[in-house]
């Protein structure tokens, strides 16, 4: 393996589980006691068994004094990218250094929440559902593609008109 110049860490790969909310601010504690580098969360904004990664993170780094926090990788596909970007410019600031960035383009082919618009050329928030109608099923296109075209997004073709998490 290639050595860029970059020193190894090691770290902790927390599930920010929301039963028992205080335990994963507990566990990065316990990481940044024991000498772990990181504390990193997974981002799964659509679960509903955990807490949303952006907070958590901003409470750990709150609540810890060295250790490097991250989303063990947030998920791309539902954020917009200059809020994202301003989200980890803050959190950067306000942690003196500490907040790390890992992006994902998402690995699971469990189809986007119905606010993720998949006409476009980059996934983003909108009002329409990506679920194909049977009346536009045989078209191979969809009624939120039809209503995105109509605002001036043309659709990509017959694959983006489905819902999914990969062309």
């Amino acid at each position: 393996m290639p050595d860029y110049g970059h020193p190894l860490r090691f770290g902790t790969f927390l599930t920010p589980t929301n039963a028992a909310p205080e335990q994963p601010v507990a566990l990065a504690q316990l990481s940044e006691s024991l000498g772990y580098d990181l504390a990193t969360f997974q981002d799964h904004p659509y679960q509903p068994a955990f807490l949303d990664t952006w907070t958590l993170i901003s409470w750990v780094l709150a609540e810890t004094e060295t250790i490097h926090v991250s989303g063990n990788v947030l998920n791309g596909q539902m954020r917009q990218p200059a809020m994202l970007a301003r989200s980890a410019a803050s959190l950067d600031l306000l942690s003196h250094g500490r907040f790390e960035l890992g992006l994902g383009a998402g690995a699971s082919p469990t189809p986007s929440p119905p606010w993720v618009c998949r006409c476009a050329p980059r996934a983003r928030p909108c009002r329409h559902s990506t679920r194909r109608s049977t009346s536009s099923a045989a078209s191979g296109t969809s009624p939120s593609a039809d209503r995105c075209a109509s605002r001036g997004v043309p659709p990509r073709g017959r694959r983006q008109a489905r819902a999914g998490t990969r062309p």
